[in-house]
């Protein structure tokens, strides 16, 4: 395997000089010697020791994405294609920027004490996160840190949200506009001041606009897993008082679609139902699914952007972005 060693010896120029040229700080070589170093390491296929590198830089171009959002341990949260989907974004903008994503499930601080005892990461990513011990330990944090979907606020984090509160009050408005009166809230376990609560909170707020009451038999939790839906789509089935459902995911969404149809219920003919997130599932559902659209790749690319910033030390000129919202019309909401 070549050593920046060998490439200083052939080019006949010392190993700092590699070594600068190799980590983009060549503003005092000159462009032909620049040329023959970048010549010799292809053609000796030099790849940079990054484990080396971190040594000496202290800097190791790992960031690390971490995920909380532990349901239940029988649940991939990575079935969820919104996770893919902005996860992809984040890897796509980081890797275009020199650096690598590391991703890992941590259920404690003290696991998440144990990941960093393990990997000198530059950065952190969290989804999810909210006020309770867990956040208190990622106060003492020294790194850069991004929440994604969190509602909590600190001086040494940025935050990249979404318009949540107004995605359910807009899913539900769009429901009672077509006559619906009967209307649950279909969705994963439900915790304060976190992304569903405030769904939840535009559903209740769309629905007090219309003088409907708010009963606890209409807010359903239920694991986003296939079997869990399934279960949840055959129960919805068998009650004769909900003629539509707010899902608060599209992958939900499907999976109630499912559980519905082997219980004979038509979609929307029985049941109206929309979702939130607007992936691609939501276009080949059986019948194509009426959503609220975010931007999963803007989201991603925007965590990037804050990481990066705070990892250059430049100046920001804000901590949190909320993305937009907005209600995608297809053929699951029946007028009655």
């Amino acid at each position: 395997m070549a050593t920046i060693k060998d490439i200083a010896q052939i080019v006949g120029v010392s190993c700092t000089t590699v070594s600068n040229v190799i980590n983009g700080k060549s503003g005092r070589v000159s462009a032909e010697t620049i040329a023959k170093i970048n010549d010799t390491i292809k053609e000796l296929g030099y790849v940079p020791n990054m484990s080396a590198r971190s040594l000496v830089s202290n800097n190791s171009k790992v960031i690390g994405i971490i995920n909380h959002l532990i349901v239940n341990k029988q649940e991939n949260f990575m079935e969820d294609p919104f996770h893919s989907a902005f996860i992809g974004a984040i890897e796509a903008t980081l890797r275009e920027n020199g650096y690598y994503l590391m991703l890992r499930t941590v259920e404690t601080s003290d696991d998440l004490q144990t990941f960093l005892r393990n990997w000198n990461v530059d950065g952190l990513f969290f989804t999810g996160i909210f006020k309770d011990s867990f956040y208190e330990e990622l106060t003492k944090l020294s790194i850069p840190i991004v929440l994604i979907d969190s509602y909590v606020s600190h001086r040494n984090m940025c935050n990249v949200g979404l318009e949540d509160y107004k995605g359910g009050y807009l899913a539900t408005k769009h429901l009672l506009e077509h006559g619906h009166r009967n209307i649950a809230f279909v969705s994963p376990m439900i915790k304060e001041n976190g992304v569903l609560y405030q769904r939840l909170l535009g559903y209740k707020q769309a629905l007090q606009e219309f003088h409907i009451p708010i009963r606890s038999e209409m807010i359903l939790q239920a694991g986003m897993d296939v079997t869990s839906c399934l279960r949840t789509g055959a129960k919805i089935a068998a009650r004769n008082d909900i003629t539509a459902l707010f899902a608060t995911a599209d992958i939900m969404a499907a999976g109630l679609i499912a559980g519905l149809r082997q219980a004979g219920k038509r979609v929307p003919e029985d049941i109206s139902i929309i979702g939130f997130d607007d992936l691609s599932i939501s276009r080949i559902t059986d019948p194509p699914l009426t959503t609220i659209h975010q931007d999963a790749n803007e989201k991603g690319r925007q965590a990037a952007y804050f990481m990066l910033d705070r990892l250059e030390n430049r100046t920001l000129k804000q901590r949190e972005i909320i993305l937009p919202v907005h209600l995608v019309e297809r053929n699951s909401v029946l007028t009655i």
